[in-house]
């Protein structure tokens, strides 16, 4: 028997590798195996095919599987099914798409390990060696290392040419370690020794204790613990609890530890490791769900539930505070019911904060949550569980909870169906969630819920042409009034010198009333950091990454400037080094410089601030919503987070200081995600009661687009936006696959765009646009040049996948260009 193999490497297709007699039966399609590759390394990969067709392989030259991992398979066929169509359609290799789909846990690499050889004295003075090399035997005399500790350990410059001296002159081994990163949680459990689960054996115990106060003492806290009393009155012993250690120490405090140790030895207690979870749950509050639906929510429920008896896929359009979330409730607790899984759809981590605490309420412990600021080992743990009868029936995550195993899937909700954050970018499979979800939906017979107040132009030109289905909820819920959104214009206020801040007089008139009455405000700006250009006021030089073509980004709260591409940072100038100049001002405003003017213009209010700096770990974003739910904080400045959904009662106004930023960005969508992003973020004002304001701030007034805005045109926005999509030819016209290619060598990868391009026309013509430089042209040391596909629907997705990826193979077989990267980007958005 063979097996084909996925290891997490971007290499095309699988791996085979015998089966050894001893595994079949064992090893089945979805388990996890340790294989060799190469001469020395070990990797973990996931078997998806098992085959006796030795025709297929060279028998001769096979390896064999060395180990089997799990017991019961790692992963479902459906979830095998979904990674085969991710690596096809996204153009990418399986092994990328593993990658991303299994928490770091679950992935077994080797490492490399160096030791001493045999009878090898690491103090021999008479051991020919350096410096370098007496330190690397002097380390690893006490035990074996992996070669970044051995770098520590030198502390000098060398080390890998003087570890390879030593292996070569055979006084240093090489050997391969497999680990596992996931490590289940355990806690020490205390149980009462059988011999004693009488009161009368109790009681001559404590006689032989007179002598042993402490443990006298500890006994009796761990009988009340257990509740040894109430056992032994209903005359039932299995009704004595096991007590955790950490629940007696903290009754008896340090001096626990000799008592208990001591009771131990005598074989009265006797203490053991038992697994526990790591998962969180939660506690349903009984009745919230049968509040009944406003007559609008109730009337789009119906409507869902007819077009799901003939639709896969439908389109709930409802605008911002319609009560999507409670027809979310109800139809969940319709799934769950008919005994199918659910999986809700989120596009920022940042969200699942408050809509968790509203789905806990609702479901209680059948709520699971799977996303990347959680550990790796609760994860791993949701993961496993989801395998069992115990799987939790109710998912809430971002993308990557796309690739869960699901054993019985009903129904998937995406929600904010439009948001740009369901499209991974970087590294692959560079694959769009929504769209996956669909995919994996009708593969698995489960329906999807798209739901959104802004949709996407493709969702909607597929639910007007009937492909999804179309349920519209245009009542704001308890027919609260849509926000009033006051246009203020930028340039003239400039002209007339009335813009002392970045905060129009408007806009600071509202603010200050809003803040006296004990109302919130939001000040949106997406654009993170103090100021994104320091710049010489002498000779206009600015600051630009050593490792990208950008400018660096001044983020004065750490004292440094920041590549947003790469990371790096670099230290503050004092002067410019073109002219000597020592006048170097910040240009233009992040979220970093607008809590600082907040702070100056406000002095009462008490300001939080929302983005990426903000929001690293889990309990940071956590912490930012909190404070502002809890009117802990009143203003809050924040990028495109504090569009996406967030619930806030209390807001009752909303600044959007910057609209043009968004407005004139060089892509075909500038306008559609203009409107998309301030309709949301405009859509946190009045969300209770009373209708809210939005104060626009912009230097084009008269663009249609922001007329469309204020009256919440969506379709106005959409008729105007599709006329100019099918004059130029862009989605949902034709579909778009980027073409990157990147080379150390600028001349070579501008080379083989242009070698690339001319053997890709005569099959695409006009629709291939390009190689052009894209806008950053240079980043992470490499040179990018960039080729833009318009695929026609004449053309089949399959003949165009075969044609893009013959023509990458032939251009990266030639020895001129070793070192290109050339990869897809299937409908960028």
């Amino acid at each position: 028997m063979f097996a084909d193999i996925v290891l997490p490497l971007a290499v095309p297709g699988a791996y085979t590798y015998a089966l050894p007699l001893e595994m079949e039966g064992q090893v089945r399609v979805g388990s996890r195996v340790v294989v060799p590759l190469g001469k020395s390394k070990r990797y973990t990969g996931i078997v998806i095919r098992l085959h006796d067709n030795a025709e297929q392989v060279k028998v001769d030259k096979l390896k064999t599987i060395e180990e089997l991992v799990d017991p019961q398979p790692l992963l479902l066929e459906s979830q095998i099914n979904l990674w085969r169509w991710l690596a096809n359609y996204y153009m990418c290799y399986p092994g990328e798409v593993m990658k991303a789909a299994l928490p770091a846990g679950l992935k077994l690499e080797s490492e490399t390990l160096f030791a001493l050889a045999d009878a090898v004295d690491a103090h021999d003075p008479d051991l020919p060696q350096s410096e370098t090399e007496r330190r690397i035997l002097q380390a690893l005399a006490a035990k074996s290392n992996p070669l970044a500790d051995l770098r520590k350990e030198a502390a000098s410059v060398g080390t890998v040419s003087a570890l390879k001296r030593l292996v070569e002159a055979g006084l240093v081994e090489v050997e391969e370690r497999v680990s596992q990163a996931f490590k289940s949680k355990t806690e020490v459990h205390i149980r009462l020794n059988e011999t004693y689960h009488s009161e009368a054996a109790l009681n001559t115990l404590f006689d032989t204790l007179r002598r042993s106060p402490r443990q006298a003492e500890l006994l009796t806290a761990f009988l009340d613990l257990s509740s040894t009393a109430t056992a032994l009155t209903l005359q039932n012993p299995a009704l004595i609890r096991p007590v955790r250690r950490t629940d007696l120490h903290e009754r008896m405090g340090d001096a626990m530890v000799a008592a208990l140790s001591g009771l131990v030895k005598k074989g009265i207690l006797k203490t053991e490791n038992v697994e526990v979870a790591r998962l969180k749950t939660h506690k349903a509050i009984p009745g919230l769900l049968e509040r009944p639906l406003s007559e609008a929510q109730q009337t789009a429920l119906d409507e869902i539930r007819t077009s799901f008896s003939e639709k896969e896929v439908v389109l709930l359009k409802g605008v911002t505070s319609s009560g999507k979330t409670e027809i979310y409730a109800k139809l969940i607790r319709e799934t769950i019911a008919a005994g199918k899984q659910v999986l809700f759809l989120l596009p920022e981590i940042a969200l699942t904060t408050q809509i968790t605490t509203r789905l806990g309420k609702l479901f209680g412990d059948q709520l699971g949550i799977y996303h990347s600021k959680f550990p790796d080992n609760e994860r791993v743990e949701l993961w496993k569980r989801q395998l069992t009868p115990d799987a939790f029936p109710l998912i809430l995550g971002v993308r990557s909870s796309l690739f869960l195993p699901y054993q019985n899937l009903g129904l998937i909700i995406v929600d904010e169906e439009h948001e740009t954050s369901y499209k991974q970018q970087d590294p692959a499979p560079r694959y769009h969630a929504r769209d996956a979800a669909i995919v994996m939906a009708r593969a698995q017979g489960a329906k999807v819920l798209l739901g959104t107040a802004t949709p996407s132009l493709e969702t909607y030109t597929n639910a007007l042409n009937g492909k999804y289905g179309l349920v519209r909820l245009e009542t704001r819920f308890g027919d609260v009034s849509l926000p009033d959104i006051v246009v203020e214009d930028l340039a003239e206020l400039r002209r007339k010198r009335l813009l002392t801040s970045p905060f129009s007089p408007r806009l600071k008139e509202e603010t200050e009333a809003a803040l006296a009455r004990g109302e919130q405000a939001i000040f949106f700006l997406n654009r993170r950091g103090y100021s994104p250009v320091l710049q010489c006021r002498g000779c206009g030089w600015t600051p630009t990454c050593q490792r990208c073509d950008v400018s660096l980004t001044l983020h004065q709260k750490i004292g440094r400037l920041v590549c947003h591409y790469c990371g790096t940072q670099y230290d503050i100038p004092t002067h410019c080094p073109q002219c000597n100049e020592t006048d170097l001002r910040d240009m233009g405003a992040g979220t970093e410089k607008i809590e600082a003017a907040v702070e100056a213009c406000f002095p009462t209010a008490k300001t939080g601030r929302m983005d990426l700096d903000t929001t690293r770990s889990r309990s940071a974003y956590e912490g930012i919503i909190r404070d502002f739910q809890e009117h802990r904080t009143n203003l809050l400045v924040g990028t495109q987070m504090v569009t996406k959904g967030l619930d806030f009662g209390g807001v009752s106004l909303v600044g959007i200081l910057n609209a043009d930023q968004m407005l004139n960005q060089c892509d075909f969508r500038a306008h559609e995600r203009s409107f998309q992003m301030m309709t949301q973020v405009a859509g946190r004002a009045g969300r209770r009661n009373t209708q809210g304001r939005v104060v626009l701030q912009t230097r084009q007034p008269d663009l249609p687009l922001i007329r469309q805005i204020v009256e919440n045109d969506y379709e106005g926005m959409y008729r105007s936006e599709m006329a100019d999509r099918r004059i130029f030819r862009y989605p949902p016209e034709v579909r778009i696959i980027h073409i990157f290619l990147k080379h150390r060598d600028e001349r070579k990868v501008a080379q083989a765009a242009r070698l690339m391009g001319d053997t890709l026309r005569p099959h695409f013509g006009d629709d291939l646009l390009g190689p052009d430089k894209p806008a950053v042209g240079f980043a992470q040391m490499l040179h990018i040049r960039k080729l833009l596909l318009k695929v026609s629907p004449n053309f089949t997705p399959s003949s165009v996948r075969e044609t893009l990826l013959s023509v990458r193979a032939r251009l990266l077989s030639i020895p001129q260009v070793k070192g290109l990267t050339v990869y897809f980007d299937v409908d960028p958005v």
